[in-house]
């Protein structure tokens, strides 16, 4: 970096002209991954002050810490956005241009989290001669891979989760604080059969109908189940029937099917085990139970952070409203390893994945002063 840029709002530009596409089931072309922004981001925190470390999490797809200097080196509070973006197909704007118009930063990741994580690196830097004043030792990372699967926050909570007090994880929440959500479960569930051809459906084994009666049996079953685990707080467990495919042609008998479930898990339901184990609980009472291949494709953690913490305290200390998110991120897998978490950060989600992505500068700004009150916070102990 041969100079830092001059403004938050530079910064942001910087960090969106940076591709940080994330690579897992994307066809785009500049699908790189985070590196690149990672290095970036771990200049600009040297040139703040900060102790960096680079922790590979896959090949050249690595998460960047920032530790600031400070007398103690444990319950340090963490700034924890992420450094990849989704596709950039079908954008109707430059996705890496960083173009102002209108008082508002375009590009994808503008809102989702390269402009939290702008606010937030440029809150440590104005406060950069602060820091070592706090009462609490302050640290930043810069989490890879949030958009498909969160290896990185996975990765990161099992190497350092007992090292911290307190996550802020940036995403756009207008400023408030959600400190609960629920998590998400993918199954695919499989039949198969024997094909022949359609003219001799008798010689071979349809696995569609094999399917349907066992969802049919299933999914009121499975209902039942979850509904032992509602939660004060975000409500229902649910279970949806997202994808049925089966066969390749109308005149052949298929020999595949499969049934993809989207699961929204409440804390006691993933801490009992999770959906996964409740699925084949009831295939295990269902004549023909035992013909269903079960896979996991994908899943979060659900979050419930305490409001009494105290790092939320300080947030609604400073004007932040208590809220929930039908949304999960990177603050359940940190909390799923016990460190206290919430989401936190300027924009709308509703802007979020957007063709036309953007946060306006005002916003921007707005996040900057936030984040720096909030450290402020800890300066009133010592």
């Amino acid at each position: 970096m041969n100079s830092p840029p001059s403004s938050v709002t530079e910064l942001l530009q910087e960090l969106i002209r940076i591709p940080s596409v994330n690579p897992d089931g994307s066809t785009d072309s500049d699908a790189a991954g985070e590196k690149q922004c990672a290095e970036w981001v771990g200049e600009f925190l040297r040139h703040s002050g900060a102790e960096v470390q680079i922790e590979e999490v896959l090949p050249d797809r690595p998460n960047v810490i920032g530790h600031f200097p400070h007398p103690a080196n444990r319950n340090r509070i963490l700034f924890a956005p992420h450094t990849d973006t989704v596709s950039v197909s079908s954008m109707t704007i430059d996705p890496f241009g960083g173009e102002i118009r209108d008082g508002k930063v375009y590009g994808r990741g503008a809102s989702d989290t390269k402009g939290t994580m702008a606010a937030m690196l440029w809150a440590l830097y104005e406060l950069r001669e602060t820091l070592p004043a706090l009462s609490h030792p302050i640290s930043f990372v810069g989490l890879m891979g949030e958009e498909a699967g969160q290896p990185g926050s996975k990765d990161f909570a099992r190497r350092h989760a007992e090292e911290y007090e307190f996550a802020v994880v940036g995403e756009p929440t207008e400023l408030d604080t959600v400190f609960a959500h629920k998590g998400c479960v993918w199954l695919r569930l499989t039949t198969s059969g024997v094909s022949c051809h359609g003219s001799t459906p008798h010689l071979g084994d349809n696995a569609i109908r094999k399917m349907l009666p066992l969802l049919d049996s299933l999914l009121p079953h499975l209902e039942a189940k979850l509904s032992q685990f509602n939660d004060d707080t975000l409500g229902q467990a649910t279970v949806s029937l997202g994808s049925l495919q089966g066969g390749t042609s109308p005149n052949i008998v298929p020999s595949s099917c499969s049934a993809i479930l989207d699961c929204r898990e409440t804390p006691a339901l993933a801490n009992a085990g999770g959906v996964a184990t409740l699925v084949q609980e009831c295939l295990e009472e269902m004549e023909g139970g035992d013909s269903v291949e079960i896979e996991i494709l994908g899943d979060s953690f659900p979050l419930l952070t305490d409001p009494e913490t105290d790092g939320i305290q300080r947030l609604q200390s400073i004007g932040s409203g208590l809220t929930t998110a039908p949304w999960f991120c990177d603050a359940g897998r940190l909390g799923e390893k016990g460190l206290a978490a919430v989401a936190c950060g300027p924009g709308k989600i509703a802007q979020a994945h957007t063709k036309d992505e953007f946060l306006a500068i005002d916003d921007l700004e707005a996040g900057v002063e936030f984040y720096k009150k909030f450290l402020l916070t800890y300066l009133e102990e010592k």
